[in-house]
């Protein structure tokens, strides 16, 4: 692929939008007292998975993080085991207003075209590193 000036390798680009996704969206769950897991954490909850399997792409595997992560959701009264309390609903509710103000201003600019199509490159990238 031609490369050209202050072009930067799709590598480069990848691990740079990854690492402001993540501020951002920690930035803006922060406001709340929440990390991100806990965010995915609650949105998993009574979902088709375990908060666990929806996690493990994250953590390492040693319940003590995960338990890191869904006691503070428990002790606010947000979590009863795999299920969102009525508290838990309300509060998810609330936090999907501001995650997804923020996931619009991730993609200000880009069309539903465009971001359909980088989402079929980077898919299709990940398939030929994968096998």
């Amino acid at each position: 692929m031609y490369m050209s000036g202050d072009n930067k390798p799709i590598g480069w680009w990848l691990k740079e939008v990854d690492r402001l996704l993540e501020a951002s969206f920690e930035q803006v769950l922060a406001a709340e007292g929440l990390i991100r897991r806990q965010w995915q954490a609650l949105n998993a909850a009574a979902g088709p998975g375990s908060i666990e399997s929806t996690l493990a792409p994250f953590l390492t595997g040693d319940p003590a993080e995960l338990a890191a992560v869904t006691d503070p959701l428990v002790a606010r009264g947000w979590l009863d085991g795999e299920r969102r309390t009525n508290e838990g609903q309300a509060a998810l509710e609330a936090l999907t207003t501001k995650v997804q103000a923020q996931r619009e201003r991730v993609t200000s600019g880009v069309s539903d075209e465009e971001y359909v199509a980088t989402i079929g490159v980077l898919r299709r990238m990940a398939q030929n590193l994968a096998g």
